[in-house]
């Protein structure tokens, strides 16, 4: 599926071009070149899944100059391939062209990564976590719908996860938590962090909807679904492997069991390398 509206609104990418050039562009002003006409292109230089196309477009037509993007982001792309191109005046060109440039590449290295998690996982979902980098979450989960992946939670506002933490300061069974929140949150799903086949078992037959696995090995995953298909419960939660999931381990996540990968990797990745050309107006 591909994502055509930007994440960025026009407050937020007019900053973004005011932090970089707050008082014009001393270079281009200098030599004189402001108002000659010019065309700039963005391709790729590498293989990429291709992110953040429409917020570059945008940032060219803030700047004063017009864009059309030629790749939109979720699309899959080889070395050449022609993202994006512009023109306009050259002031324009050059106020918007590192903003632009560096924004694709980052949001680029993120998609990427998550399609290939996704393309390891064969199948079965993958999540990635609100570990972003504090600030980006809007185009941080815009580069994961991109790679075909979806979100685990946005933030703590919309979604009940039950962490270790959050247990210490209770004096309660598993069983009177979960009907506890259950009937103060009837529409969510519940789902409970646990480290252990013991702490798994405990609230899987509290009623838990899902199990986060944290940093359960591919083993430990196979053994609890074992378990628990063998349990006699009427309802199994999902089990979610999550913790030190990445392209190379998700097919074992897989293959034991697990109902959904959880992640945060992909907020890591290098970004992918896009390459600018401008050129002259005769």
């Amino acid at each position: 599926m591909l994502f055509y509206m930007p994440a960025l609104n026009d407050s937020q990418l007019q900053a973004l071009l005011q932090d970089d050039a707050p008082y014009g562009d001393l270079t281009t002003h200098s030599l004189g070149i402001d108002a000659q006409p010019a065309h700039i292109a963005f391709h790729a230089r590498q293989a990429m899944t291709v992110c953040a196309t429409e917020e570059a477009c945008r940032l060219f037509e803030l700047a004063g100059a017009s864009a059309t993007p030629v790749t939109p982001s979720g699309t899959s792309v080889q070395a050449g391939d022609l993202l994006l191109r512009a023109c306009g005046a050259v002031t324009s060109l050059h106020r918007g062209w590192k903003v632009a440039q560096t924004l694709m590449e980052w949001a680029s290295g993120l998609s990427t990564a998550t399609a290939n998690i996704v393309a390891a996982a064969n199948g079965v979902s993958v999540a990635c976590t609100r570990k972003n980098v504090p600030g980006a979450k809007a185009l941080s989960a815009k580069a994961v719908r991109s790679g075909g992946a979806i979100m685990h939670r946005l933030g703590l506002s919309e979604s009940i996860l039950l962490f270790a933490e959050h247990r210490l300061f209770l004096s309660e069974s598993p069983t009177d938590t979960i009907t506890r929140l259950r009937r103060g949150q009837p529409e969510k799903k519940l789902a409970v962090e646990v480290a252990d086949l013991a702490e798994a078992l405990a609230w899987a037959q509290a009623g838990a909807d899902v199990l986060q696995l944290e940093k359960f090995t591919p083993e430990a995953v196979a053994g609890l679904r074992l378990t628990l298909d063998s349990s006699g419960l009427l309802a199994c939660p999902l089990l979610a492997a999550a913790g030190g999931i990445h392209a190379d381990n998700a097919p074992a996540y897989v293959r034991a069991g697990a109902d959904f990968l959880v992640t945060s990797s992909p907020y890591w990745a290098p970004p992918r390398d896009v390459q600018v050309v401008f050129r002259t107006v005769a």
